[in-house]
């Protein structure tokens, strides 16, 4: 099988390689030349331009091109760019963090010209190279079948973590909907943890606690494997900002919670929370600080410094793992190619419709 890859971040580039080693005949294509050459020197195809990538993938309807790019408009022209090259028959796969409804419009589109459109929601982050990837994949079965041999590539094994979802846009939603469990699950380990940590009588050691709860209990995941592997490195999580980014999924979980009138209270407020982290000075604070020195004459807090921050670049394609880990942030080795929105995941956060 034949597969062209769009993106070569830390995403789509690990995505190379692990369906080259599956056997997967794959060329990728990025505006980066280091991201080519990258996945280069580690056995796979590149690309240095668009028709070169389409040249390589085999006959017209037989094609097949994985888009893996940074959500919103960047997504949405190069699948406009694919739609004028590519012929009926042929497939385009949008594999990142797209709307749903963006993605039901885009097969809509798509289909009017005879090419599929098949919208796969991933999750593995950078360990899914190693441990392989979770796919929630949505389109035609006819166009899924197809692509099953890189999805069994993909996948943790041929047999599992990955399936169809339904009709085009319904890989995305269900992606949506574990992102948005994923702020929640994230939300409550950190809120619990900090609990602890305040409660300073007891000198409670939280590597200690974090390994102990990886084994029989009931509030164990990968998460908090992660979570205890950063504790146990001695992780200086002084040195990180309390910004969180969002992607959109969160907002988006939201918001069909409230069109479908299911309540999602937890989901809700952890999203909150990332809108919080945010800001560098909350106004509603400021103002709740003035109406209690207004009515009460107390004393209140100043800013003296504006709060400063920098950028640690986003982990590289083929990278180890554990340089995404806390205790080694600030060591170097990523070497992003995007804007900060774009390596912060903050580029989809808002639908893209038509050409907007």
């Amino acid at each position: 099988m034949k597969i062209g890859m769009i993106g070569l971040g830390k995403m789509g580039g690990n995505m190379v390689l692990r369906l080259t080693q599956g056997g997967i005949e794959v060329t990728g294509y990025d505006r980066s030349e280091e991201s080519v050459a990258q996945i280069e020197r580690q056995g796979a195809r590149g690309a240095r331009s668009m028709d070169d990538l389409i040249a390589s993938l085999g006959e017209p309807g037989s094609r097949a091109v994985w888009v893996m790019v940074p959500a919103g408009k960047i997504t949405q022209s190069v699948i406009d760019d694919l739609a004028g090259r590519l012929a009926p028959g042929d497939i385009v796969i949008d594999g990142g963090n797209s709307n749903y409804k963006d993605s039901i419009r885009r097969a809509e589109e798509l289909a009017e010209k005879g090419i599929h459109f098949v919208d796969v929601g991933t999750s593995g982050g950078v360990w899914g190279l190693k441990e392989g990837y979770a796919m929630m994949i949505g389109g035609a079965e006819e166009a899924v079948e197809r692509l099953r041999p890189a999805f069994e590539a993909l996948a943790p094994a041929a047999d599992r973590g990955w399936g169809r979802m339904g009709p085009a846009g319904s890989g995305h939603y269900v992606k949506m909907v574990h992102n948005g469990i994923e702020y929640g699950m994230m939300q409550a380990y950190a809120e619990g943890f900090e609990l602890m940590k305040a409660h300073q009588d007891f000198n409670l050691d939280m590597a200690q606690i974090a390994e102990l709860w990886r084994h029989g209990s009931v509030v164990r995941s990968w998460l908090l494997d992660l979570t205890a592997e950063a504790l146990q490195n001695k992780a200086e999580f002084e040195k990180l900002s309390d910004y969180v980014a969002d992607s959109g999924e969160g907002r988006w979980t939201i918001i069909d919670s409230i069109e479908l009138g299911v309540p999602t209270p937890v989901i809700t407020l952890a999203t909150q929370m990332r809108f919080r982290s945010q800001q560098e000075v909350s106004y509603a604070g400021q103002m709740l600080s003035a109406m209690r020195r207004a009515f009460g004459g107390h004393a209140v807090k100043t800013i003296e410094t504006p709060r400063q921050e920098g950028l640690v670049p986003e982990v590289q394609a083929g990278q180890d793992p554990s340089a995404a880990a806390p205790a080694n942030i600030g060591q170097g080795g990523g070497g992003g190619t995007g804007s900060s929105a774009e390596q912060l995941g903050e580029t989809g956060q808002q639908r893209v419709k038509g050409d907007e």
